[in-house]
């Protein structure tokens, strides 16, 4: 697909639909990992449960006008709130650029939100919901080969690549954890979370000797195999290496930071980075670079 740019009037409606997105994003990363509605209860202020009436919650605008503080209470409104809804409506804008008024632009969008909130929530709790890695899994097993067949592409083609894609990007980033697990435990390398004060190390007839793992959560899997439905086998490849590469960078400087080597730290964000970078990026880019 050549880069199209996009007529003037979708850029502004990508970023305020960004905007409006990212305040949602913000109510699924703070509820989700509590296994809370996101629809009910309606927004409301953490430190006097006062609802946030609908002129207090335009994306930036509000956070701005009320300097960054709860109308009733006055409570400190953490400036990350904002600063999800602008990368959201970047992200949207950026897509629209990139993709033009097509189907892709907004299967994109959709794929980014996924990404948004299952990087933050990650980054939070060192979990990833499987409502977002195994629950776009099937919404893009079920939309990318769709829009292939709309642009005259073989249906069955579409479906086989996607799948391929989710095999290949689950498939390996699983093999890479496993063998790690394995070439732990015979270098006999200790882990504070893994596999635990008192417990033993799962064994070959367990299930956790093939799905839990030192140093990466099953999670991250999981979100390899929703990416690669949509990105393909040759774009979950560069996605891999490219999310590596971002990984090493904010692991050290969480570590350094911390200042602790060692200590757990969700890989979602940099497999967030990774991807954005492979969508607006020729296949197999950073595997010639490298």
């Amino acid at each position: 697909m050549t880069i199209e740019i996009a007529p003037g009037a979708l850029l502004p409606i990508a970023l305020i639909f960004g905007l409006l997105i990212g305040s949602f994003l913000n109510v699924v990363i703070h509820r989700v990992p509590l296994e809370q509605s996101v629809v009910f209860p309606a927004s409301h202020c953490p430190g006097c449960d006062a609802p946030i009436k609908a002129w207090d919650n335009i994306p930036i605008l509000s956070y701005l006008w009320l300097r960054g503080r709860c109308r009733g209470c006055e409570a400190a409104i953490s400036l990350r709130y904002p600063a999800i809804e602008l990368l959201t409506g970047l992200l949207f804008t950026a897509i629209a650029w990139r993709f033009g008024p097509t189907w892709w632009t907004s299967a994109y969008c959709l794929f980014a939100a996924g990404l948004v909130a299952a990087a933050m929530i990650d980054h939070d709790h060192q979990i990833i919901p499987d409502s977002i890695s195994l629950g776009g899994l099937a919404v893009a097993l079920l939309i990318i080969p769709a829009i292939h067949a709309h642009y005259g592409e073989a249906w069955l083609d579409a479906l086989v690549r996607a799948s391929g894609g989710a095999l290949v990007g689950s498939g390996v980033l699983w093999l890479v954890a496993f063998l790690h697990a394995r070439v732990s435990v015979l270098m006999g390398r200790q882990f504070e979370h893994w596999p635990g004060e008192g417990e033993e190390l799962p064994k070959p007839t367990e299930a956790d000797y093939w799905l839990w793992f030192p140093g990466l959560g099953l999670g991250d899997v999981k979100l390899l195999g929703m990416i690669g439905a949509v990105v393909g086998p040759a774009g979950v490849l560069d996605t891999i290496l490219a999310s590596s590469v971002v990984g090493l960078i904010l692991g050290g400087t969480q570590a350094l930071a911390r200042g602790a080597l060692g200590r757990p730290f969700g890989f979602a964000p940099a497999i967030a980075v990774g991807t954005v970078a492979v969508l607006f990026l020729p296949p197999l880019w950073l595997l010639r670079v490298l």
